[in-house]
């Protein structure tokens, strides 16, 4: 049942003055549940909740935190239907999406559960003591990563499940022993009311500390500002825009006490179409992409809203053919009337630079709050002079840009933006005489694909969903996969610490059975 009241901690509340309404795309119109932002009281208990609950939740050992994550995950898929309709009336994307989102969020909780049972992610390395070392002896030093503190994590507006109430940075910091408060996102706040008390009940059956979790409503930007401003808060997890992103890392750089932000933000992900690829399978790629391009209506962060060739008769091809398959595909709703806002007035941004042509927009008749596909096209000298058309169009909108050489395409990736994903659309060894183009390429993204396409982020650990500003605020670090705990957690160094009092990771007997390097040699032995 929706309450529209915040989880603070293990209860509910609804002191704040300002309401809301979410809304239903497809239907056009406001879903009935009213919600309550929280007040600058409320926010104030949270954080107090989760900077008391962190004292015992971080020596919370990694096979109760294991247990909690898969009873998270447990609860989620309890709320069943409920969710999923909330989902549906919040989006308008189909039950399929809506499925398949859950699904992933479930496969991302339960990652990092076995992660945290098994427990070597702690990177414990081990330096024994040798007295006798000349000229000076060597003290026993060892280390290990440990959590962060409390954690604010920011919905995301097209992910309302796998990126945000118990989406990946929140699963990510519970794993790393961070309590976690989430600053709920305005647009599905129903669906985020339910995630959480799905979070309360496993809190309550596993026995965590009442305060590691809490979920915050807000209409504005005004709670997530309170929340990044707070002394006690250690760091974010946030997924949108660039200008969002960067003013959460601008507030949080200016605090006395400067906190990290871990911001993925937008993405023109170019591709690249080698000449051979154009000639011999143009009209199989072109085909491909206008899909990918209308993939969920442009709204991921992977759409490839940028696509580099070389001119001539067979890029001209490739454009007629991408042009006519794309007019072919129905539109789609989008997420809210605001996003659909943002699309037509950056499109129409971006329309208005000389030089940039319409070369397809669907014209048929649209439901409200659908998004008309556009494909345009433009030289590489002229998008070369105007970093306008740089920017990301966040919807079904992609340019092609005619190159007039190779020099002149490997001169506009190295002046774009960094990014999330790079593709390469290649014939045969045709790649192996683009060496310098693909290294240039590599600079600027954080993840490279080879004759695929860039829509689509496979949950593993070998996947890196971030890359060079502004993609994300620290190209370090992914937001996908297990390895995204990293984000929560800092190494902490032992030295000459007795053995009992040492944490288990790091006890001469290895009581947790677990991998570590040990004088430079990996290991699972006790010594």
């Amino acid at each position: 049942m929706i309450t529209g009241k915040n989880h603070i901690g293990n209860r509910l509340s609804a002191k704040g003055k300002k309401t809301y309404k979410t809304f239903n795309p497809k239907l056009n119109l406001e879903n009935e549940p009213l919600f309550y932002e929280a007040s600058r009281e409320e926010i104030e208990e949270a954080v107090d909740l989760a900077s008391e609950a962190f004292k015992a939740y971080r020596k919370v050992s990694g096979k109760q935190k294991a247990e909690f994550l898969n009873t998270i995950a447990d609860e989620i898929l309890a709320l069943d239907d409920v969710l999923i309709e909330t989902y549906i009336s919040e989006t308008g994307l189909p039950n399929g999406r809506a499925k398949g989102e859950r699904g992933r969020t479930i496969g991302q909780l339960r990652a990092f559960a076995d992660l945290v049972a098994e427990g070597s992610w702690v990177d414990a390395t081990i330096d024994t003591a040798d007295p006798d070392r000349t000229p000076i002896p060597k003290q026993d030093i060892r280390k290990m990563l440990i959590p962060l503190g409390p954690v604010v994590v920011f919905g995301a507006s097209n992910f309302p499940l796998a990126y945000s109430t118990a989406g990946g940075d929140t699963a990510a910091a519970l794993a790393a022993g961070c309590p976690v408060i989430v600053k709920s996102h305005p647009m599905h706040a129903g669906t985020g009311e339910l995630v959480a008390s799905a979070i309360q009940r496993a809190i309550q059956k596993t026995g965590m500390p009442g305060g590691v979790f809490s979920n915050l409503n807000s209409a504005g930007i005004e709670v997530g500002v309170q929340l990044v401003q707070h002394e006690k808060i250690k760091a974010v997890g946030f997924t949108g825009s660039i200008r969002g992103g960067r003013a959460l890392f601008d507030l949080a750089a200016k605090r006395p006490e400067p906190i990290p932000v871990f911001a993925e933000m937008g993405s023109i992900n170019p591709v690249i179409l080698l000449p051979k690829a154009t000639k011999s399978k143009g009209t199989e790629l072109a085909k491909t992409y206008a899909n990918s391009i209308t993939l969920g209506t442009g709204q991921f962060c992977t759409n490839p809203g940028l696509i580099l060739g070389i001119k001539g008769r067979d890029l001209d091809s490739f454009i007629t053919t991408l042009s006519q398959e794309i007019i072919k595909i129905e539109p789609s709703c989008m997420l809210h009337p605001n996003i659909v806002g943002n699309y037509e007035q950056n499109k129409t941004a971006a329309l208005q630079q000389n030089g940039l042509d319409v070369t397809a927009e669907y014209q048929g008749d649209l439901a409200v709050n659908y998004a008309r596909q556009t494909v345009t096209k433009v030289e590489g000298q002229t998008f070369l002079k105007n970093t306008t058309l740089h920017q990301e169009v966040f919807g079904p909108f992609s340019m092609v840009v005619q190159c007039d050489n190779v020099q002149q395409l490997e001169e506009i990736i190295s002046n774009l933006d960094g990014q999330l994903t790079g593709t390469l659309l290649s014939e045969g060894d045709e790649a192996s005489a683009y060496n310098s183009l693909i290294e240039t390429l590599k600079n600027r993204v954080g993840r490279i694909i080879f004759n695929g396409v860039p829509t689509g982020v496979e949950v593993c650990p070998s996947m890196l969903h971030g890359g060079p500003y502004p993609a994300s605020t620290d190209s370090r670090f992914t937001a996908v996969g297990i390895h995204s705990i990293k984000r929560w957690v800092r190494p902490f160094s032992y030295q000459s610490w007795p053995n009992n009092l040492l944490p288990d990771e790091l006890k001469n007997e290895n009581p947790l059975d677990i991998s570590r390097l040990v004088n430079g040699k990996q290991t699972l032995e006790s010594w």
